[in-house]
C-alpha cells in the first residue's frame, strides 16, 4: 500500500492542531511543552515513554518549514546526565529545564538530579513514563513507585491517573517549578494515558489550594510597609560594621543589579555563598568573595567582625554556618534575613529581623526608604585591610603545575566572561576561589548535594540554553569519570563546550581529609595506579581538540588554543597531586579556628586540624 505524503501531513497537522478533534495524550504533552516555551528536551527513551518520544518526532516533522518552532531532542548516555543537562539549561538561562525518561530504571536514574535541583532550588520538570494504570502495583516489567520515591526529594510529584487532567497537570507542573522558591517537579504519566485520545483545551491549571494560598500569603507579605522598613534601617543606622551575605536566591530572583545598588548606596561589603557567586562582580570593591568552609579568609574574618549581618537569599547551611551555628557571626548584635521560603527563617540561625519575599522586590522596597545617617567607623578601611592581608594565595614557586594558577590563567584569558560548570571536589573549590566571575548565572555547580559527575552534562545543557556563550567545564579526574559517556554527547551534537580536566590522579578532596583527619591512610582515594587515558578517550569520542599539558611552559599556549577552538575541546592538565584547598574550616570548628594553610596569612593561631572530629561534618 502506497501512502500519500500530503494526506499523512494533513493527519499529523489535524492531530496536533485541530480545535475539537481528539489527540493523543502524548500529543497533548508536546502541545503544553511548546506552549511553555520549551525549545530543548533532554532524555533517554524506553517502552513506557515511547509514545511521547514519537510525538516529538511528529511535532518536529510538522514544523519542518519553521525550525524555530521545533523542540530539540538531546539524547545523553544515561538518564542522570539528562537531568543534569536540564539543570544546566535552567541554571544558565533562568528558564525551566525539561527532561524525559522511561519507567523503572529510567526513573530511578533520575532521582539524583531531582534531589540535586531540589537542594539548589533549580526549576526543572521531569516527565516520566509509567506502566499502564492497570499494571501499577503488580511488579510489572520496569515498574517503579515513582511517586513514593520522588516525593522525598522533589518540590512536587504528580501521578496522572485521570487522563482528562493531563493537560492541566503539566501546565501546573511548570507553574510550580518556576514560582516561589524554584524547584523540580515530576509528572509520572502511565503509558495508556499517553495513548489515550482527548481534546486539547489550551488553558487551565489544577486547583492546588495549599500551594496557591502560600504564594498569595508571600505576595501579600512581600509588600514591605514603612514600619517594617523603619525597623530594618534602625538596625542599620546603629550598625558600625554591617555585612551583606548573598546566596543563590539573589541569582534566582534576578536581583544582582539590586544587590549591587543596595551595597553601593549604603556602602556595605558583600560576601557570597558558593551558589551566590556572580551576584556581584568578583573585582567589585565591596566584594570580599565566597564565605564558608572553603571561603576566602578575608570573607570569613569579615563575618566574624560584623555587628549587623544581612542575609539575602541564603539559608545558613552547614557549609557556611558550620557545625556551630551559634558561633556564626557571633559578634553581630542583629541578624536580618530575607528569603522567599518562610521555612528557612530561624531554621538554623535566630534572627532579629526577617522578611519572606522575593529578594529583588525586597531590596527595591528597602531602597525606597532613602538615605540614612550612620555612625562614623573604620569599617571600610578594616575590610580593605582584610582583603589586602588575607586574600587568596597559593604556592607560586612550586615546580609542579598548581591548579589555582590554571584557573587564574583561564580567568585572565576569558576576562571572567564564561559560563563555568564544575564537578565536585577540590577542582570545584579552586574554580570558586580563583575564577573572577563578572555576571550572574555564570557559575554552575552542585552545591547542596555535592554530586560528582555534574559538570560535563551541566555544561552541555548550559550550552544549549546559551549557544553564543563560552561554556567551560572545569572538572576533576575522579568527578568526570562519573559521567564520561557525555563526551560522546558533546561531539555527536557538536556542542562547543570546553572541558578543562585538572588531573591529580585521585580523589583529591578525600585525600586531603585523609591526610588531615585520618593519619594519612589513603583508602580508595589514590587512583595513581588506574590506567585511564583521558585524552585518548576524548579522541575516541570524536574530539578534534584533545591534548595534555604536563609542563608550565606549555600551559599558556595550550589554554589559549583550547578556549579559541571552534567546537568541543578537551584539555587535560596534570596538576600537583599534593595541592590542597585552603582556607578550610575544620569539622565542628568556627571561623575563629579557620586553617588558612601555608600561603594565606592567618590573624590568629588556629587549632590544628586534628582537634576536630572528622565525623562532625565532611
Amino acid at each position: 500500500m502506497t501512502r500519500n505524503p500530503d494526506m499523512t501531513a494533513q493527519r499529523v497537522t489535524a492531530n496536533l492542531h485541530g480545535d475539537d478533534e481528539a489527540v493523543s495524550g502524548a500529543d497533548i504533552i508536546l502541545r503544553v511543552l511548546a506552549e511553555q516555551g520549551v525549545d530543548t528536551l533532554f532524555g533517554y527513551s524506553g517502552g513506557a515513554i515511547l509514545p511521547t518520544y514519537d510525538a516529538v518526532f511528529r511535532f518536529n516533522e510538522m514544523h519542518a518549514d519553521r525550525p524555530e518552532r521545533q523542540i530539540k531532542l538531546v539524547v545523553p548516555a544515561n538518564e542522570q546526565a539528562a537531568g543534569f543537562m536540564a539543570a544546566g539549561y535552567a541554571r544558565a538561562s533562568g528558564k525551566v529545564g525539561v527532561f524525559m525518561v522511561t519507567s523503572g530504571p529510567g526513573a530511578t536514574n533520575a532521582v539524583t538530579p531531582i534531589a540535586d535541583c531540589n537542594g539548589d532550588s533549580v526549576p526543572v520538570v521531569l516527565i516520566c513514563g509509567q506502566v499502564p494504570r492497570a499494571a501499577i502495583g503488580t511488579d510489572a516489567f520496569q515498574e517503579a513507585p515513582v511517586f513514593n520515591i520522588m516525593s522525598a526529594c522533589a518540590k512536587q510529584v504528580f501521578l496522572v491517573t485521570d487522563p482528562a487532567k493531563l493537560e492541566e497537570t503539566l501546565r501546573t507542573a511548570f507553574e510550580i517549578a518556576r514560582t516561589g522558591r524554584p524547584g523540580p517537579v515530576v509528572v509520572d504519566v502511565p503509558k495508556d494515558i499517553q495513548n489515550w485520545k482527548g481534546v486539547y483545551r489550551g488553558q487551565g491549571v489544577l486547583q492546588f489550594r495549599g500551594y496557591s494560598d502560600r504564594l498569595r500569603l508571600v505576595a501579600k507579605g512581600a509588600r514591605l510597609d514603612e514600619a517594617k522598613r523603619a525597623a530594618f534601617f534602625d538596625f542599620l543606622a546603629r550598625s558600625e560594621r554591617p555585612l551583606l551575605y548573598a546566596g543563590g536566591g539573589v541569582i534566582a530572583s534576578g536581583a544582582s543589579a539590586e544587590l549591587r545598588a543596595f551595597a553601593e548606596r549604603y556602602r556595605i561589603p558583600v560576601v557570597t555563598t558558593l551558589m551566590g557567586l556572580g551576584s556581584l562582580p568578583a573585582r567589585h570593591e565591596l566584594n570580599l568573595g565566597m564565605l564558608g568552609m572553603h571561603g576566602a579568609a578575608c570573607a570569613n574574618y569579615a563575618v566574624e567582625d560584623c555587628d549587623f549581618l544581612i542575609a539575602v537569599g541564603a539559608r545558613f547551611d552547614d557549609r557556611v554556618a558550620g557545625g556551630r551555628p551559634e558561633a556564626f557571626a557571633s559578634k553581630a548584635r542583629a541578624v536580618a534575613h530575607i528569603d522567599i521560603d518562610e521555612a528557612e527563617i530561624n531554621k538554623v540561625r535566630r534572627v532579629e529581623w526577617s522578611h519572606v519575599g522575593d529578594a529583588k522586590d525586597a531590596l527595591l522596597a528597602l531602597m525606597a526608604h532613602g538615605p540614612i545617617e550612620r555612625p562614623a567607623s573604620g569599617w571600610a578601611a578594616h575590610v580593605s585591610a582584610l582583603k589586602r592581608d588575607h586574600g587568596m594565595n597559593y604556592d607560586r614557586d612550586n615546580a609542579a603545575i598548581q591548579p589555582q594558577r590554571v584557573v587564574e590563567m583561564l580567568g585572565e584569558i576569558t576576562g571572567g566572561r564564561a559560563i563555568v560548570s564544575t564537578g565536585v571536589g577540590q577542582h570545584q573549590m579552586w574554580a570558586a576561589q580563583f575564577f573572577d566571575f563578572v555576571a550572574p548565572r555564570s557559575f554552575l555547580t552542585s552545591g547542596s548535594m555535592g554530586t560528582m559527575g555534574f559538570g560535563l552534562p551541566a555544561a552541555i545543557g548550559a550550552q544549549f540554553a546559551r549557544p553564543d556563550a563560552l561554556v567551560i567545564d572545569i572538572d576533576g579526574d575522579g568527578s568526570i569519570r562519573m559521567n564520561m559517556g557525555e563526551l560522546e554527547t558533546a561531539s555527536t551534537y557538536d556542542v562547543p563546550v570546553k572541558i578543562l580536566l585538572l588531573n591529580n590522579r585521585g580523589d583529591g578532596m578525600i585525600r586531603q581529609w585523609q591526610r588531615l583527619f585520618y593519619d594519612g591512610r589513603m583508602v580508595v582515594s589514590d587512583k595513581a595506579l588506574h590506567r585511564k587515558d583521558f585524552v585518548m578517550a576524548a579522541q575516541a569520542d570524536g574530539f578534534e581538540f584533545a591534548c595534555r599539558v604536563e609542563q608550565h611552559d606549555e600551559l599558556d599556549e595550550k589554554l589559549r588554543a583550547f578556549v579559541a577552538f571552534d567546537g568541543p575541546a578537551f584539555l587535560e592538565v596534570m596538576i600537583d597531586p599534593d595541592a590542597d584547598v585552603f582556607p578550610m574550616v575544620g569539622p565542628g570548628q568556627s571561623y575563629a579556628n579557620m586553617i588558612t594553610g601555608p600561603f594565606i596569612a592567618s590573624r590568629s593561631d588556629p587549632q590544628t586540624a586534628s582537634d576536630g572530629s572528622a565525623s562532625d561534618m565532611f
